[in-house]
């Protein structure tokens, strides 16, 4: 009895220690929240350099914009990606969460897409044109209507702008406000509208793309799509080896071969 006594402890001494060797590899398993495409495609085609280092990711996919943030802020998750820093930082300020950005990856550029129309100077006057309806993309969208010739807005709105800042519209556009996920699928109906490169991607409307924002327009810099993680996790090893993964040049050569000019690599 006693034999069976001492083995017993035995094992379970070793299985402690094998535990407590597990919870001190900062290299272990952890979960990253993302959107399915193109966030969760992404994380997907860094695994392998990560595995490399002996780090392994779990990736919990989301299909709206407000539950991988609570799930961050919980602990649920350790990382996610699939926002700008404009919307986290609203995020934080609306919810009394600690949310951080350790860094953009990519930014999805809006774009002008048509099924009647191939170049922009041949818009009809009175076209039917569609913006999301968002405060931040109608912004966005208006800008880049701006960029093309179409509108003129208010000096000095910038990335505040609605469609009662527009002051010069010489194609007498008649400018609708949609949800930004509808845009695609009201495309058919009308001459032609702006879309987040996401939605572009997931309805499959690439190669109908006009126009897009440029690299260096303020639309691309500010609402770059960063890795968030929560406040004092800044210096935890596996986050650091993602962001790294994810500014890779084998990362970089993975969204510009399968994304095309929908996703933008920003480093």
């Amino acid at each position: 009895m006693k034999n069976l006594f001492k083995k017993a402890l035995s094992i379970l001494l070793i299985s402690t220690f094998i535990i407590a060797l597990s919870g001190c590899n900062g290299k272990d398993t952890f979960k990253v929240g993302a959107s399915p495409t193109p966030h969760a495609e992404i994380l997907k085609a860094v695994e392998p350099i990560l595995k490399e280092q002996g780090i392994n990711i779990e990736i919990v996919e989301f299909t709206d914009y407000v539950t991988p943030n609570l799930y961050l802020d919980s602990g649920e998750i350790d990382a996610n990606f699939f926002q700008h820093k404009p919307y986290l930082d609203q995020f934080n300020n609306e919810r009394g969460t600690k949310l951080v950005s350790i860094g953009a990856v990519h930014y999805e550029p809006m774009g002008i897409y048509s099924d009647k129309v191939t170049d922009l100077s041949n818009i009809p006057d009175g076209a039917e044109v569609a913006v999301p309806n968002d405060v931040t993309n109608e912004a966005r969208a208006l800008l880049l209507l701006q960029d093309n010739g179409l509108i003129k807005l208010k000096d000095g709105v910038s990335l505040n702008a609605t469609i009662k800042d527009i002051v010069e519209n010489p194609k007498n556009l008649k400018i609708s406000e949609v949800d930004a996920p509808q845009l695609p699928r009201i495309l058919p109906d009308i001459d032609f509208a702006v879309i987040n490169g996401n939605y572009a991607v997931d309805a499959g409307i690439e190669n109908k793309v006009i126009a897009t924002e440029d690299k260096s327009s303020e639309g691309a810099l500010e609402y770059a799509n960063i890795i968030a993680i929560r406040e004092g996790d800044e210096n935890n090893e596996n986050i650091k080896a993602l962001y790294n993964a994810l500014t890779s040049e084998e990362c970089r050569k993975f969204i510009e071969s399968n994304y095309g000019e929908t996703v933008i690599p920003i480093f």
